[in-house]
C-alpha cells in the first residue's frame, strides 16, 4: 500500500484578538467574483487559531494551517508570521 501525505489547508489573514490564553482569532479576507454582474466581492471570515508561544500580537499577519481539533471552535495551527504589526 502506498501512503500519500496529504498537504493541510493553508491561510493567511490578520490577528483581531490575542486576549486568550494560547489562542488568537484571525480575520481571512478573500476577493469573489460575482457570478452573474462579474464585480468582486470580498468575503471575510474569522478563525480561530492554536499559538502556543503565546507570540502573536494584533496586527500580525500570520499563515496558519488546519490541524485536528483542538477545542470546540479550535482547528487551526499557527505556521509562521509573515509580517509584524508596526
Amino acid at each position: 500500500m502506498s501512503e500519500e501525505k496529504k498537504t493541510r489547508k493553508t491561510r493567511q489573514g490578520a490577528v483581531i484578538s490575542n486576549a486568550m490564553d494560547k489562542s488568537i482569532v484571525i480575520l481571512v479576507e478573500r476577493k469573489v467574483r460575482h457570478k452573474l454582474y462579474g464585480k468582486f466581492i470580498r468575503r471575510r471570515v474569522k478563525y480561530m487559531a492554536h499559538d502556543p508561544a503565546n507570540e502573536c500580537n494584533v496586527g500580525d499577519i500570520v499563515l496558519i494551517e488546519e490541524c485536528r481539533p483542538l477545542s470546540r471552535n479550535k482547528c487551526w495551527r499557527v505556521k509562521n508570521i509573515v509580517q509584524r504589526a508596526a
